[in-house]
């Protein structure tokens, strides 16, 4: 499964943007992607560069079901059974993403997208990093990379994840593999927070067959069928990284991050570079959707949870909404504890019962409005560690961030203010009251 199969669907199914003109990487190609924010657009000719640019390709949940075949309904479930049980991925001797091999490495050939004039410099931000933990083995994620000069970049690395914790445990530099134009299931999959010990590749390779070749100057594994591979060493010098515009729509703060030095550059012939353009569509489902199934795998272990969701109005990292059937009294309470365990960086989560749609704010607000007693529903648990994304909580570098984090159970409530458990019947009374339908074009009205 390849990032090219993807584009071929979804140029069949008339999703595909194609830019023809020549478009320049520093400022103007953001502003055109923000533009075309929820389509997959493919630049076909790039200032100062032989390599094409896509970017938009997980920007909404259709992309995802189109390329696994799957209804939108149905991708929490199909990422849920990958989460829980990952295939290792088929080691192989040849791969397209070694058709050309640069061993002069100059990043300045790549396609490096500069957002906007206050950023700290060009970002790569599409970049799955693949490393290897000397305990716990391979790991597959995210490190947006900021590009110092022709071989080097500031790499944020988020305190006391994958790769943090990986480097504390050798000496010197870690070895890394930054892979580029990979397919949505490895997308997916490195962006997922699995058990320490779990291969998101394994997981990508559940979702769809994922083979992967030894680099060419690294003990490490990447995707075969990748565009672009930066094989490379994360090392222990330090420098500024950022200004950077984050999920949350606002500037993230500038760091001492550290630096990463590519030593080889592998790639396909006519590559396709992949740009996420941050705090938008892309980003949001990127980061939020693959985010689910570890929440509901957590719930589901507290109580009967049906779906989950991470919502775009918490910028799809730190909101969710979670609907359960609720069994006992304290069923809602449970699931928040649990919701807030399986998603580490999330903030408010609101729990609803079987009738509520959580896809839709303002069934979920409904529920709030006729169900929720702040004085009886509502959690607060104090100085939590946190989200870096999130403005408002407590940051000191070096540390996890701090929060304060809140639940709302918003489930018809099973005991009267008295504390007696109501009936079923006086439950029922909680749920909304429909008009029986009628025909409209009976009364001569189309």
């Amino acid at each position: 499964m390849s990032l090219r199969e993807f584009l071929a669907k979804a140029e069949e199914a008339g999703h595909l943007v194609r830019v023809s003109r020549e478009v320049d990487p520093y400022l103007e190609m953001a502003r055109v992607i923000d533009a075309l924010d929820g389509r997959p657009v493919l630049f076909e000719r790039v200032k100062g560069s032989d390599y094409r640019v896509v970017s938009g390709i997980c920007s909404q949940r259709a992309y995802w079901a189109l390329d696994l075949g799957v209804p939108q309904e149905g991708l929490l479930f199909v990422l849920a059974e990958v989460y829980a049980h990952p295939v290792p991925p088929e080691v192989v001797d040849t791969a397209p993403c070694q058709q050309i091999i640069e061993q002069d490495v100059n990043l300045n050939r790549l396609p490096i997208l500069t957002h906007m004039r206050a950023d700290g410099g060009p970002y790569v931000t599409a970049g799955v990093a693949v490393i290897k933990d000397p305990e716990l083995g391979r790991n597959a994620c995210y490190h947006r990379l900021m590009q110092v000069d022709e071989r080097r970049f500031t790499g944020r690395i988020v305190e006391g994840r994958g790769t943090h914790t990986a480097m504390g445990k050798v000496e010197g530099d870690l070895e890394v593999a930054i892979c580029l134009g990979v397919s949505l299931p490895v997308l997916l999959a490195a962006a997922m927070s699995p058990p320490k010990g779990v291969d998101e590749l394994g997981i990508a390779n559940a979702l769809r067959p994922t083979p992967l070749i030894k680099c060419v100057t690294k003990d490490l594994e990447v995707p075969a069928e990748a565009e672009i591979v930066l094989e490379g060493r994360i090392t222990r010098q330090t420098a500024d990284e950022g200004r950077f515009l984050d999920l949350t729509e606002t500037w993230d703060i500038l760091r001492q991050q550290p630096i990463f030095e590519i030593d080889c550059i592998t790639h396909r012939r006519d590559p396709i570079y992949h740009a996420l353009l941050p705090g938008k569509l892309e980003h949001k489902v990127l980061m939020g959707m693959p985010r689910e199934p570890g929440i509901y795998a957590a719930v589901s272990k507290a109580c009967d949870c049906r779906t989950v969701v991470i919502t775009p109005g918490g910028m799809s990292w730190l909101h969710a909404v979670v609907q359960i059937r609720k069994r006992d009294a304290g069923d809602g309470r449970r699931a928040i504890e649990a919701a807030f365990e399986g998603h580490g960086s999330l903030k408010h989560v609101v729990v609803v019962d079987e009738d509520v749609n959580p896809f839709d704010p303002h069934d979920v607000e409904w529920a709030i409005a006729t169900r929720f007693q702040a004085d009886r529903d509502l959690m607060v648990i104090a100085d939590q560690p946190s989200s870096s994304l999130d403005p408002s909580a407590l940051h000191v570098p070096g540390l996890k961030s701090r929060t304060a984090k809140m639940g709302l159970d918003a489930t018809i409530p099973w005991r009267t203010w008295e504390g007696r458990l109501r009936s079923e019947e006086e439950r029922a009374a909680f749920r909304r009251v429909g008009y029986e339908a009628v025909d409209v074009e009976e009364y001569g009205v189309g």
